[in-house]
């Protein structure tokens, strides 16, 4: 790996020393400054580099900045702020810790700017099943071109915790069950971010989150223990995060979970040996929310200065807002001197960070109050929530509607403007966004609240449009769920629709992939939407009508039942492999069919697309593996073509696929073009006995429209047995289209 990608900020040599810090502006040298800042520092000052206070609520921002948080500032208490925001407050409070504090230290601003700073884009989950990465790239550019405006430097994204169990609620803030494809959005939202260039008035400083685990949590509870085996945390956890390293991502954020009883807050073995040590990352490390002074609920630590101590040594640099560093940590270097260093390499990696922003060339060059009150990019994103609609089913092609045809909206999340943006929405309103029912007023309507007079109100209709799913305050931090089935009474509603012999198109409105086997039953048509955003109906109402063919694919599998959960398509094959024919004596649950109802990479289009077979063309190092794609329809449309390998004898058992490659295709009627895909050994390594193991023999090729609808299948053979040096999952591969 070439040092220069993951050395962002400056390498730290030994305990207090550090080569010169790469700023991205490349206009000093700040290296000489940051050695003389610490030297000048009190112990004091240096704690209050690490301290990042908030200096609101999510929902009251800049509300605990008064004078007595100022007089805070001026004594250098802190180095960072969250939950604060805007162009003229933040430059008034950068100016009083530049021209009022001893070190005239600048700060650091940052929020959760998750999906859209003003303008609220689909949710991260909805944005991955475009599975589009230069989409998802827009998406994050797009963010902190708006979120510097309003003076912030810092964004607590991208989450890349790969998670199998939607039963989490975070699982809509990440890019789903897949390692690879979360790796190609993970370093796509970093790119977008910072651009390379996070001093750059239109970028900001990314923090890939959170490391590591945390979407392995037991059970699918927010902030529960992971039990990874070692193979399974380094071959599905822990590649996307490497992959943001790779892409120059400036800061990371530990995770809240322990792995195996180690709360990653306190885990020096994979926070500074893995991270820091064995991958060379240099970055600022930030705790999630209170996070250290949690490490005592955790039962390592008795009081907060051991607390301290512990993150510390674990590699921790900044403490997000549980105070544990600002009160505590003074004690526990007076109680034993060896933190000391550790204290200077976390001050130097937190101004490094800032010098990387252009904070000591220009303290004020952030923020632009015009830029902040900027129109809202709704034609980016309407075109942005299109584009992650997913197609389930459409039996019978009631999609798309029929032009003249009588439709009847039926469900309360239809009007629900609200949920349309989701959770984390930064500074976005709900009455910024357009609902589905504002977008088809054409539609008679009725929220569903009484199914027999929904019922009522579909006599007059050819098809029903039925929005169902769960309110967007029902997915997301601290919203995990048993039972992942339709809340409410909206199973009744759907019975009561269903049974008036309409044509139904469910439109599926929510946060994570919901088990619906029973609801969906005899719905001909399914269109799963997600939260989209501001123009959230109108994109809907764009992929009903027809003027654009769906195309997005699931980035997680859709459960048949709660109780299949956790699962993903990428589990190895057991002694006795699933049958759907057989109940008994082999790898399935007896009450339920086999697989997802939906699975992974699904998703189906208004044209058709035909495969022709592979070309693979044997290399030294690897193999390109090509294949012809035709529309065969007659509407222009996109095809996501996907990649999966197997290595069907290895020394340990290998899962039955895995993705190693796609690509979003466009084509016009019977348009034909050719794909390749360009693998190399290092990609089918896998993790054993501390190494990346590249075993001879034959490996299995499957190209298709989704895990479970492969088109063409080959082999190609690795002749030598090698060694991988980086996370399989986490290399790109090389896609050329011709």
């Amino acid at each position: 790996m070439n040092r220069r990608d993951v050395m962002t900020t400056g390498a730290l040599l030994a305990a207090s020393a550090w080569a010169p810090v790469a700023i991205a502006r490349n206009t000093r040298d700040h290296s000489a400054r940051i050695r003389d800042l610490i030297g000048r520092m009190t112990l004091a000052e240096k704690i209050g580099q690490m301290n990042q206070i908030a200096g609101g609520r999510q929902k009251a921002l800049n509300s605990r900045l008064d004078e007595n948080m100022l007089n805070r500032v001026r004594r250098g208490e802190m180095g960072s702020f969250l939950h604060v925001a805007g162009a003229e407050p933040l430059r008034k409070l950068q100016k009083v810790a530049v021209e009022e504090s001893r070190l005239g230290i600048p700060l650091l601003f940052a929020m959760d700017v998750i999906h859209g700073y003003r303008t609220i884009l689909p949710v991260p989950l909805a944005l991955a099943a475009s599975w589009d990465p230069a989409m998802m790239e827009q998406a994050a550019a797009l963010a902190a071109e708006e979120a510097r405006a309003a003076g912030l430097h810092w964004t607590f994204t991208p989450m890349v915790d790969v998670a199998r169990d939607p039963r989490w609620g975070r699982v809509v803030e990440g890019a789903g069950e897949d390692a690879y494809l979360g790796s190609r959005m993970a370093e796509a939202q970093v790119r977008g971010l910072e651009g390379g260039d996070p001093s750059a008035p239109n970028r900001m400083l990314s923090c890939t989150k959170h490391f590591v685990g945390y979407g392995a949590v037991a059970g699918g509870r927010d902030y529960d223990s992971a039990e990874l085996s070692d193979r399974t945390l380094h071959e599905v956890y822990l590649p996307p995060f490497h992959a943001a390293i790779r892409a120059g991502t400036g800061s990371f954020m530990t995770a809240f979970n322990d792995v195996a009883g180690v709360p990653m807050t306190a885990h020096a073995e994979l926070v500074r040996g893995q991270l820091r040590g064995r991958w060379g990352y240099q970055g600022l490390i930030v705790s999630d929310w209170n996070a250290i002074r949690e490490l005592i609920n955790h039962g390592v630590a008795s009081t907060p200065a051991e607390a301290a101590a512990l993150a510390l040594r674990a590699g921790v640099d900044m403490d997000m807002a549980s105070g544990t560093y600002g009160e505590y940590l003074a004690t526990a270097v007076q109680a034993d001197a060896t933190l000391l260093p550790l204290v200077d390499e976390a001050v130097g990696r937190i101004l490094a960070a800032k010098a990387r922003l252009g904070l000591f060339d220009d303290p004020y060059g952030f923020g632009d109050a015009k830029r902040e009150a900027a129109p809202l990019a709704r034609g980016k994103a309407r075109a942005m929530a299109v584009r992650s609609t997913v197609l389930l089913r459409n039996d019978g092609d009631v999609l798309p509607l029929k032009p003249g045809a009588k439709v009847a909206l039926i469900g309360a999340l239809a009007d629900d403007a609200s949920s349309a943006i989701g959770s984390w929405r930064a500074r976005g309103r709900p009455e910024d966004a357009v609902t589905l029912r504002a977008a088809m007023p054409q539609a008679v309507y009725d929220a569903g609240t009484d199914p027999a007079a929904a019922a009522r109100a579909t006599a007059g209709a050819d098809v029903v449009l039925l929005a169902i799913g769960e309110d967007y305050d029902l997915s997301g931090e601290a919203r995990s769920r048993s039972d992942i089935t339709l809340p409410g009474k909206q199973q009744a509603l759907i019975d009561a629709i269903r049974a008036t012999g309409k044509p139904i198109v469910a439109i599926l409105m929510n946060g994570r992939p919901l088990a619906l086997e029973k609801a969906l039953t005899d719905i001909p048509a399914v269109l799963e939407t997600w939260f989209l955003g501001i123009e959230s109906g109108p994109a809907i109402a764009e992929v009903l009508t027809g003027k654009t063919a769906p195309a997005g694919r699931l980035p997680m599998g859709m459960p048949r039942v709660t109780g299949q959960l956790p699962m993903t398509y990428a589990h190895v094959p057991s002694g006795r492999p699933a049958n759907p024919d057989l109940a008994i004596d082999s790898a399935r649950y007896r009450d339920v069919d086999v697989g997802p109802l939906f699975p992974f990479g699904h998703g189906l289009s208004y044209s058709r697309f035909d495969y022709g077979a592979l070309a693979i063309d044997q290399r030294p190092d690897g193999a390109v593996v090509s294949v012809a794609v035709t529309n065969a329809g007659s509407v222009a449309a996109d095809e996501v073509v996907q990649l999966y390998i197997r290595d069907p004898i290895a020394s340990v058992a290998r899962p039955v696929r895995e993705l190693r490659g796609f690509h979003r295709l466009s084509l016009r009627p019977s348009e034909r073009r050719t794909v390749r895909f360009t693998l190399t050994h290092a990609q089918l390594a896998f993790w054993k006995a501390g190494t990346w193991a590249i075993e001879p023999g034959a490996i299995e090729v499957m190209i298709g429209s989704s895990s479970a609808d492969i088109r063409a299948r080959g082999r190609f053979a690795v002749a030598s047995a090698g060694e991988g040096t980086m996370p399989a999952a986490s290399i790109a591969t090389t896609v050329t289209v011709v």
